[in-house]
């Protein structure tokens, strides 16, 4: 009998050589039937894998992330065997799961593959999944699998192949198809009810430029037909929402070839609403005891040698300015932190100084490749809304709880309430990237662990997703179409300290090491807002929009009363234009639809009568416009403004 253990904590017994499906069964029919994958003492198996040693056991259904990489996987083998078979030349190569599906790097040789050849490699691949064929692993000698893709004329196969160590390599096959595999499937092609090829590109063998350039087909599954259908619909929704393309119609950034790429270039709207979102957060760190602090964009070389930044990221970083003085090399600042842990070495500390909180929104600039760009997700150069906190170890947990609530408070004013806080820890098994001692790191990890439980958030841990000198809290926020990003970090750093030789006089007069705590709300600004746009569709809350209302005139007649209620919402704080072109007002409204003006405020004659404006609401065609006076209108947009813009308020 074997001993098995279920995520529950409960162990049953089972005769060797039982399966997962087994264990399943033994669980409830319902289970057995939508169990799709598992795992087995954290390695991916198959669930008609006998299992013949005690060891723990999760079962996968659709539901879950592993069960959705199996499927995936699998799935990337019936389209790996559809190309074959109208490609009878091309060579496979490697066929992952990725994030959303899967896709293939295959070597078409003289041949290409287009948006033409999409529906029959697709109709191939469903016609597969019907006949239900399993999925069969099998252990190969290296000789065997060597002579099986020398036969193939299969170099990338072969290269893999001699990289392995034998008594390790395994086969996967399902009909008349066999490929190098280390496991993790679907039990049958049968499970797959719906598939359709996303698109192809060019990828390097092995991601190396000097190599071989292949094709990358790219490919999603899904289990019923009505996934997909909502999956495509999603897509069309998330490119009607693209910060790239809200951007430029909202007139709120732009990028030229001429400055450089990866370098937004903010234009008059996007600088404003830039300038709110910092105003937004410097009102609350002033609340919370922040100090501004301002640090220069370039740094000598020996500032983040020290700090550790240059041996960790050095070789993939800007390359260093060099002075007209022998020797003098300076960086682009990548990061701020050294820079702040400077301005804490500028004079001596006590004890009764702490904590010392000093924020900036400080640019910095990391290389990326041009391929790796993206909009303003990816870039060169942005700003980051970093903050650095140097406290006594006693002061560490209240000063991370209020960091916590800093964060909270920002997600709620801009309406970011679906989210899990990421505790990021050190990989269990590589240490050699990080730098420090373990007393320090456990030090760090149990203070952002004990921070999270009482703060009572939602929490998953996640190995080696740790900084190289410190733990992390990361918020894992849910946009509107239920994608997930990291937004806003808290990381806990007794290394840099130490590095840098900071010190305090404690309460024996003796000096010690403060503990440091990097905070970062937006985590940067340029990607902040990317996200923002696409969440919101670049329908900002009414306090953040650059501008909260347009007023409309029916014609030029009314030029001089639209100036006065221009006048009258400024002097009641309210942002507004007014669109006085010699237009059809039907042409107005729709330009300013799509502008995403909040409200527009429509003045003809009867307003200038009555000294009222015609309040259209965004978005709200076939509704009817209500007709208010200015000091109701100005009530109507605070009114919503304090819905969402709330106080921030300093836990004691």
């Amino acid at each position: 009998m074997i001993k098995i253990t279920l995520p529950d904590g409960s162990v049953k017994e089972f005769s060797s050589g039982a399966t997962p499906m087994d264990v399943a069964m033994s669980i409830s029919e319902g289970l057995a039937r939508n169990v799709i994958s598992a795992s087995f003492n954290d390695t991916a198996i198959e669930t008609t894998t006998p299992l013949t040693t005690d060891g723990k056991l999760v079962l996968y259904t659709w539901n879950d992330a592993a069960g959705k990489k199996a499927f995936w996987h699998s799935t990337s083998h019936v389209m790996a065997q559809a190309i074959l078979e109208k490609y009878p030349n091309a060579k496979l190569t490697i066929g992952p799961a990725i994030e959303n599906g899967f896709y293939y790097d295959v070597d078409f040789g003289d041949q290409t593959i287009a948006d033409k050849d999409f529906k029959e490699i697709e109709d191939r691949v469903l016609e597969i999944a019907r006949e239900k064929h399993e999925f069969k692993m099998r252990s190969s000698s290296k000789a065997d699998a060597l002579a099986f893709y020398k036969a193939e004329n299969n170099p990338y196969k072969v290269e893999l192949i001699e990289n392995l160590e034998d008594g390790t390599i395994t086969f996967c096959d399902h009909a008349t198809f066999t490929d190098l595999c280390r496991g993790g499937h679907i039990p049958n092609t049968g499970l797959i009810k719906a598939m359709k090829i996303m698109s192809v590109a060019g990828a390097y063998w092995r991601g190396d430029e000097k190599n071989k350039q292949l094709t990358r087909v790219y490919g999603i599954s899904f289990p019923k037909q009505k996934d997909l259908t909502e999956y495509l619909e999603l897509l069309e929704e998330a490119k009607r929402r693209d910060h790239r393309k809200l951007g430029k119609e909202l007139e709120l950034f732009t990028f030229s070839q001429k400055v450089g790429q990866g370098l937004p270039l903010w234009l008059p709207k996007g600088a404003a609403l830039r300038d709110r979102l910092e105003q937004f957060l410097k009102r609350a760190q002033k609340k919370a005891g922040y100090e501004q602090v301002v640090s220069p964009h370039i740094g000598q070389k020996e500032l983040y040698v020290t700090s550790g930044h240059y041996a960790k990221y050095g070789a993939d970083s800007f390359q260093p300015i060099h002075t007209p003085a022998e020797g003098e090399e300076f960086l682009l600042k990548p990061m701020n932190c050294p820079h702040h842990c400077e301005i804490y070495n500028s004079k001596p500390w006590s004890y009764k100084d702490l904590p010392k909180r000093y924020a900036e929104f400080g640019t910095v600039y990391r290389y990326e490749q041009s391929g790796e760009l993206h909009g303003l997700t990816r870039v060169r150069g942005f700003t980051q809304d970093d903050a650095h906190i140097f406290c006594t170890p006693d002061q560490l947990d209240a000063e991370f709880k209020k960091v916590i609530d800093l964060v909270l408070y920002v997600f709620g004013s801009l309406g970011f309430e679906n989210f899990t806080a990421q505790i990021s820890l050190r990989d269990q098994e590589n240490r050699d990237k990080y730098i420090g001692s373990d007393e320090n790191w456990e030090k760090a990890e149990n203070a952002i662990i004990n921070a999270a439980k009482d703060k009572g958030l939602n929490t998953v841990v996640e190995y080696g997703e740790a900084a190289f000198y410190g733990p992390k809290l990361d918020f894992m926020v849910k946009d509107a179409l239920g994608r997930q990003w990291q937004l806003g970090t808290i990381q806990v750093d007794y290394n840099l300290p130490e590095r840098f030789e900071l010190k305090y006089k404690g309460s024996d007069n003796e000096l010690h090491t403060p503990v440091m705590i990097h905070r970062a709300p937006f985590g940067s600004m340029e990607r902040f807002i990317a996200i923002l746009l696409e969440h919101t569709a670049g329908n900002f809350p009414i306090w953040l929009m650059p501008e909260q209302a347009i007023i409309l005139s029916l014609s030029e007649k009314y030029e001089n009363y639209a100036k006065k209620v221009l006048e009258l919402l400024e002097n009641h704080e309210i942002r507004a234009l007014i669109d006085n072109r010699n237009e059809t007002i039907g042409k107005k409204i729709r330009e300013a639809e799509t502008q995403k003006y909040p409200f527009m405020l429509i003045v003809g004659e009867e307003e200038e009568k009555s000294g009222t404006v015609s309040v259209r609401r965004h978005g709200q065609e076939g509704k009817g416009n209500v007709t208010v006076s200015i000091a109701d209108f100005a009530a109507m947009v605070n009114d919503e403004i304090n819905k969402t813009l709330k106080t921030f308020v300093v836990a004691d």
